[in-house]
């Protein structure tokens, strides 16, 4: 129950992270595209270096330990982040939400607002997060769901400030703003709960539970967040943003691991 606690409060505190990050709203600050996008790209970084070293590295590792076959390990690792990847793009199929920048998606929106489809938008990126920071705990690897709680939440503070500044753009006050950034990252919580306790119930999910968070964060750093950093000429900026991010957490995936 001890882990099961941490894995929740972890994906909670990193959740919470995308409010901190939206904090500069209140007092009037805006960020330039530029900077938007190289921040964007950081946290690209940071989702890609985390979803190899800290979800689908201990994923081979734990399918060994649990079978002892090389292909059976790489059959599930290929499995997982195929349906981690096909999770999301269901969802982005299913789901009516928008873009900040390539509009409208999924389903017909019917009469829900433009804050609302952002709204969706994040949580569908936010869910596979904090399932990814549950389940590094739920293993009982503490270190290693620490690297991720780190990692997602470092990232997480950028996309809150990008919530944030869009959502002013749409005309909505400060304090709106702010709480609506917020809120879209307590839907990592939830996640992490699910996650956790899923690989409590039984080590055989573990190895699918790493790769399936992997393959969730990788399919939405491709589809959303890198076409997003390169359509307004900052392409270098946020490249740049990205090798910082996935260094940075390679480096506290190794030295907290």
């Amino acid at each position: 129950m001890d882990v099961i606690w941490l894995g929740i409060l972890a994906s909670l505190g990193a959740g919470l992270m995308t409010g901190v990050g939206a904090i500069p709203v209140l007092f009037g600050k805006a960020l330039s595209v530029r900077a938007n996008d190289t921040l964007l790209g950081f946290a690209a970084g940071v989702m890609i270096s985390a979803s190899y070293f800290s979800l689908i590295v201990p994923g081979l590792d734990v399918a060994d330990e649990l079978y002892g076959v090389v292909w059976i390990s790489a059959a599930i690792a290929a499995g997982g982040i195929a349906l981690g990847a096909l999770a999301v793009a269901f969802l982005n199929e299913t789901l009516p939400h928008e873009h900040f920048i390539v509009g409208p998606e999924g389903a017909d929106p019917g009469a829900l607002s433009k804050v609302w489809l952002f709204i969706i938008a994040i949580t569908i990126h936010n869910f596979p997060e904090g399932m990814a920071v549950g389940i590094g705990f739920g293993g009982g690897n503490i270190a290693n769901g620490l690297s991720l709680a780190t990692g997602i939440g470092l990232q997480n503070a950028p996309e809150g400030l990008a919530v944030a500044v869009a959502l002013r753009g749409q005309g909505y006050s400060k304090w709106r703003s702010f709480t609506l950034a917020l809120l879209t990252g307590l839907v990592e919580p939830v996640g992490g709960a699910l996650g956790v306790g899923l690989v409590h119930i039984s080590q055989h999910v573990l190895p699918w539970g790493l790769t399936f968070a992997a393959g969730a964060m990788l399919y939405i750093i491709s589809h959303e967040i890198i076409p997003e950093t390169h359509r307004k000429g900052y392409q270098n900026y946020a490249t740049g943003g990205l090798l910082t991010g996935l260094i940075l957490m390679m480096f506290l995936d190794v030295t907290l691991g």
